[in-house]
């Protein structure tokens, strides 16, 4: 068995009374008293089995054993400080992993990633697309960005945007034979429904949707179903019917316009979307200025 290590701290101040040949100049870099510098030296050397130091015409001098074990410690210190620098490195720049469910990834965070590619080029984004919120470190996730109710305990939680539903289809609809010049002429189209696996229950269905705008004789329960928005959203954008939108995920399409809304209004909800990570992590660089950037983005939706 290899033998016990003496403590780091005595080795510490052997390095620094063995670098300046003092006491008390070792007692000053380190910010304690000379008496503390002596106990720690004692300490080693106790350890050790062996004097260290010896004075000369009061002059401090290593010796044999001293000037053996020096560069040995001195180049330990160096690799630790080396590797405590690589793990600030890993904070300040390299690859920062963002937990996303996959449609706002697909829809609104991805189409956003080439800016901060330009104003951060020493960081690498890696988008995890999961419905699930991820456990940060077994899954070494730094950020989560979840649409929620925003409750989630143990970890640091910030609003970055609310959200609104509305009906969204492709401007041929509008050119077609059965135009949507009102609700009434929904009868005559395609419903597309989302069935994301989320829990909102203030997020309104096709049946609910319908119920309110006063129609009755169109079945909202007919009609293809998708497990993701921005798989209702594409079917959509195809003329494939009529979908109920989110609308930060169907914003660039709207934009583009390969997205209209055939009537006006819409229907806030409860749930939004949330910057979520643990609060350790808000201490590196790379999460910090990541969700500055979001909070920018989302200003300018």
């Amino acid at each position: 068995m290899s033998r016990r290590l003496p403590p780091l701290n005595s080795l510490r101040v052997f390095e620094a009374v063995a670098r300046h040949l003092s006491i008390t100049k070792a007692a000053d870099e380190l910010s304690v008293t000379p008496a503390a510098v002596s106990h720690q030296v004692k300490t080693l050397e106790d350890h050790l089995g062996v004097p260290l130091f010896h004075r000369v015409n009061r002059n401090l001098l290593l010796t044999d054993a001293g000037q053996a074990c020096l560069p040995g410690i001195r180049e330990g210190f160096e690799r630790l400080s080396a590797a405590i620098q690589e793990i600030d490195n890993l904070g300040e720049a390299g690859i920062l992993s963002v937990s996303v469910a996959p449609s706002f990834a697909a829809k609104w965070l991805v189409p956003r990633l080439d800016s901060f590619a330009a104003q951060h080029p020493d960081i690498d984004v890696r988008v995890s697309a999961s419905m699930h919120l991820m456990d940060f470190e077994r899954d070494n996730v730094d950020l989560a960005i979840r649409y929620g109710a925003g409750r989630y305990p143990n970890l640091q939680v910030e609003r970055l945007l609310k959200e609104e539903v509305f009906p969204v289809c492709s401007p041929k609809l509008l050119e077609s034979d059965e135009p949507l010049s009102s609700p009434d002429g929904l009868r005559h189209h395609t419903l597309l429904h989302d069935d994301s696996p989320e829990d909102d229950i203030s997020c309104p269905t096709w049946p609910m949707w319908l119920k309110a705008a006063g129609i009755t004789d169109v079945d909202g329960a007919r009609g293809p179903r998708f497990n993701q928005s921005s798989l209702v959203i594409e079917a959509a954008v195809l003329g494939r019917g009529v979908a109920m939108a989110k609308a930060h995920l169907a914003a660039a399409d709207l934009a583009e316009g390969r997205l209209v809304k055939p009537f006006k209004g819409s229907l806030p909800v409860d749930f939004a979307y949330y910057i979520v990570c643990p609060e350790a992590k808000l201490k590196l660089r790379k999460v910090s200025v990541f969700r500055d950037w979001l909070r920018e983005q989302a200003e300018g939706h």
